[in-house]
């Protein structure tokens, strides 16, 4: 069992494979790559896991790795997407039995979002560990925060092996208004929030935005090399339709289609690297696609039909000079501007996922963008100056 142990944690000095691109640093280990400073303190206690595919470390699952190491895990607990990190946006997520381990793997989307006492019954601490990609409508994040609940309110400890964010070097975007939180926004955040997990339930804890929040017991064990300023390619998909970098960085912008008639191409070989719609004039948008269903793309919006419209950036640089560091509603802006059926245009998902009904009524008002982006500035700034107190990398 040990000479099984040293193996894996041989392994883990690895580095994870990426593109050889130059824009990111190859040096920076999530936490869970350091299991030396973990796993012992797991040793003798009954750990609960918050996981999914993207919880590997190397090539070995963090499951196993604990396993082998081992750390009594008793269940398990998934987010969004399950088990796998296969099923669409929005599917129904059933608790099962996992074939390999037999554990209980617990659902935490659908109507059962936070453990409930009967869950944490035979659990002494939660150990965290998901890829976020650090934008305020990707649901891990409020996973989270219901995970953060349940462990304050059923006495658990909470370890959150911290993750770096790609999208953490910036901040940008509307903060949400708490008048229209939801499951896709439950904080007054930005879009764009810059933190790694960590640092939000640093944050969460810190300002009380959390329920029982003088009751976590809160262990956050830190990400190697990583800062802010530096690029970081994900090794596993963290979603079905973020099956590139070029996406993860497209995502925070085209996201927003989402509350509207207009595909992110959801269905295609290039989710979140593309926007369009039939209703589009062919001649102003000669680029096309043609949504199908298939894996994590069930019945997508404009299924079977020619959607005109633009690629945001087939590669990571792309897109990145694209955004420029900043939320891109210019792709936004101007496929409101070019659909014919504005009245038509904006579904009730969008006030969710923007934060609160001000970016909607500008766009009817036709505001200019410079004015949109001012108006955001002062809650930018409250927010900047309240992240700065829970940040732990540069």
């Amino acid at each position: 069992m040990y000479l099984k142990t040293f193996i894996l944690y041989v392994a883990l000095l690895l580095p994870f494979c990426g593109s050889g691109q130059s824009i990111y640093d190859t040096s920076i280990r999530p936490a869970d790559a350091m299991p030396g400073k973990y796993v012992p303190q797991l040793k003798g206690k009954r750990v609960a896991l918050v996981i999914n595919q993207t919880s590997k470390v190397g090539n070995v699952s963090l499951l196993d790795l604990l396993r082998n190491s081992e750390v009594n895990v008793v269940r398990i607990f998934v987010p969004e997407h399950g088990f796998r990190g296969k099923e669409y946006a929005g599917a129904n997520i059933e608790s099962s039995i996992d074939s390999a381990t037999r554990l209980p793997v617990i659902s935490l989307y659908g109507k059962h979002k936070k453990p409930t006492p009967e869950d944490l019954a035979d659990v002494d601490v939660v150990v965290y560990d998901l890829q976020d990609v650090g934008v305020r409508f990707y649901t891990y994040i409020s996973t989270l925060q219901y995970v953060m609940e349940a462990c304050a309110q059923n006495h658990r400890q909470l370890m959150i092996l911290d993750r770096p964010n790609p999208n953490g070097f910036y901040v940008d975007g509307p903060v949400l208004d708490t008048a229209y939180r939801s499951f896709v926004g439950m904080q007054p955040i930005p879009v764009v929030y810059g933190m790694t997990c960590g640092e939000y339930a640093r944050m969460l804890v810190g300002e009380q935005w959390c329920a029982n929040a003088a009751d976590v017991n809160l262990v956050v064990m830190k990400c190697a090399n990583y800062t802010h300023a530096k690029k970081y390619e994900l090794p596993v998909a963290p979603s079905p339709n973020l099956r590139t970098m070029a996406a993860v960085y497209a995502y925070p912008s085209l996201c927003l289609f989402e509350g509207t008639v207009v595909s992110v191409g959801r269905g295609t070989d290039m989710p979140f690297q593309q926007y369009g719609s039939p209703a589009f004039d062919s001649m102003k948008y000669p680029y096309s696609f043609t949504p199908r269903s298939g894996e994590g793309a069930k019945s997508p919006p404009h299924e079977g039909k020619v959607c005109y419209g633009e690629i945001t950036g087939r590669t990571a640089e792309d897109v990145l000079q694209r955004i420029d560091d900043r939320l891109c509603i210019d792709w936004l802006l101007r496929a409101y501007t070019n659909y014919p059926d504005k009245e038509h245009f904006f579904n009730a998902f969008f006030i969710k996922l923007s934060g609160s009904t001000e970016l909607q009524d500008e766009m009817k008002e036709n505001v200019p963008e410079f004015a949109i982006r001012t108006k955001w500035q002062p809650a930018l700034s409250r927010f900047k100056s309240i992240r700065k107190k829970y940040l732990l990398y540069e």
